[in-house]
């Protein structure tokens, strides 16, 4: 079975259209009287994901011995029974056992180490084709035990820039989305080895997604994808592909990355970033100023504007203690921070963005200013190394009559980047369509 796409850059994909295409492509699929795993995102994503888990499950219940949902948390917060509710069905009061009969859905239980099956191991060798030499620490790949016991596992996810990995989606629902803490925290830190602004948007299988692919590749059973393309700032699908998680990603990264970048002139020199109400906690947040850290002029500002958030991360709480560094600050003390999990120490630079660190002096420079301007406290704030705002004396409104200010409406959707490919104050440009090895 090869890759399938209906729409395309540009294109609305109806809901007969839709409909049409899900159920020829699933009834190809050899499901009958096997276990299916349908893997989806968590409430952290724009995605429709109840008028395309009504279709799928339409067609699969009837067919498999067994359905499962997991939710791909990563390493996010459990969602709660209505936060499920509305996820998978758009009714929080919704019951989605009525709506979904013999079908369980349930949170990726990443937490619970006997929900948690090895699936094979990356050797350090290997690990350092993979990542382009950046790092050679093997690593076993631990994968959900519903996903890994299942016959079939069918992905449901939106494609668009990540600060990680490059393009969302794909084989990433299933690292991190499903995997153990410690894969995902080297595939993490590889990306911000890379950094964030170099990484972010580009549509090729970077080092990251070379990692990601290779872990995922150990998952016995068929892999299938439905990867699509949501237009941003609304609920309407511009591109569908199914497939292999390989095959259904390459066409949707390619039409993300031009549909989900929006290209600039000039440097902006204050950006004030209106966090939607999806972000829950700084950890996800943090996505309004990965999306438009390479289109900021060099001593420039980003504002996160989020009255509703009141904490820095509900589960890493490690980051309270490191507060938020550049990466050459962990890279050259590496000896003191080492120890700590990498995937924290990969947000923490993703969201300080670029700079440089003296050890010698003990001076940090970041190229740009972060500030918050949320429901965390002033002394919060200041603690992990960011600035304070009180959310309250913005008018988003004021600000977008303002010179030199920038208001990023529903921040963390949409990749800003200059169009000349460079990012102001740094060293030497980046490629937008930056190509590394497989």
């Amino acid at each position: 079975m090869g890759c399938r796409t209906i729409g395309g850059a540009g294109c609305t994909v109806g809901d007969e259209e839709l409909e049409a295409f899900l159920s020829e492509q699933l009834a190809g699929l050899d499901v009958d009287g096997r276990s299916v795993a349908l893997v989806t995102p968590d409430d952290t994503r724009s995605c429709p994901l109840p008028r395309l888990l009504r279709i799928v499950h339409r067609e699969l219940v009837d067919r498999a011995r067994e359905l499962v949902c997991v939710i791909a948390l990563g390493t996010h917060e459990y969602m709660g029974p209505a936060a499920i509710a509305e996820w998978t069905t758009g009714d929080p009061d919704a019951d989605p056992a009525e709506v979904y009969p013999r079908m369980t859905i349930v949170n990726h239980e990443w937490r619970d180490p006997s929900m948690l099956v090895r699936v094979g191991r990356i050797g350090g060798a290997r690990i350092a084709e993979l990542s382009d030499g950046l790092l050679s620490t093997g690593c076993d790949v631990l994968i959900n035990r519903r996903v890994v016991d299942a016959d079939v596992k069918i992905v449901i996810g939106p494609v668009l820039p990540h600060e990680v990995v490059g393009m969302s989606g794909g084989n990433k629902y299933f690292i991190p989305g499903v995997a153990q803490e410690g894969f995902i925290s080297r595939t993490h830190w590889v990306g911000a080895l890379i950094t964030s602004s170099h990484i972010i948007g580009t549509p090729a299988v970077t080092p990251v997604r070379a990692m990601i692919n290779e872990g995922a590749a150990m998952i016995p059973g068929q892999r299938r994808c439905i990867a699509f393309v949501v237009r941003s700032h609304t609920t309407d699908l511009e591109s569908v592909s199914f497939g292999t998680p390989e095959e259904a990603w390459g066409v949707q990264a390619g039409v993300g990355a031009r549909t989900h970048v929006e290209y600039v002139d000039e440097p902006m020199r204050t950006v004030l970033s209106l966090i939607p109400d999806r972000y829950h906690d700084i950890w996800t947040a943090a996505k309004g100023f990965y999306k438009v850290e390479p289109a900021v002029a060099a001593g420039g500002e980003v504002v996160l504007h989020a009255p509703h958030i009141t904490e820095i991360s509900q589960v890493h709480h490690e980051i309270g203690e490191i507060g938020y560094h550049c990466r050459d600050y962990f890279v050259k003390q590496w000896d003191r921070f080492s120890g700590l999990p990498w995937g924290v120490l990969a947000h923490s630079t993703h969201l300080r963005g670029l700079g440089s660190y003296d050890p010698a002096a003990g001076v940090e420079a970041d190229r740009v200013r972060v500030t918050l301007a949320t429901g965390i406290p002033r002394r919060v704030c200041e603690s992990v190394n960011l600035g304070y705002r009180d959310p309250d004396t913005i008018d988003p409104a004021e600000w977008a009559g303002r010179e030199g200010v920038t208001v990023i409406p529903d921040a963390g959707e949409v990749l800003y980047r200059l169009r000349s490919g460079r990012i102001d104050g740094a060293d030497g440009p980046f490629t937008v369509t930056s190509a590394w090895p497989a």
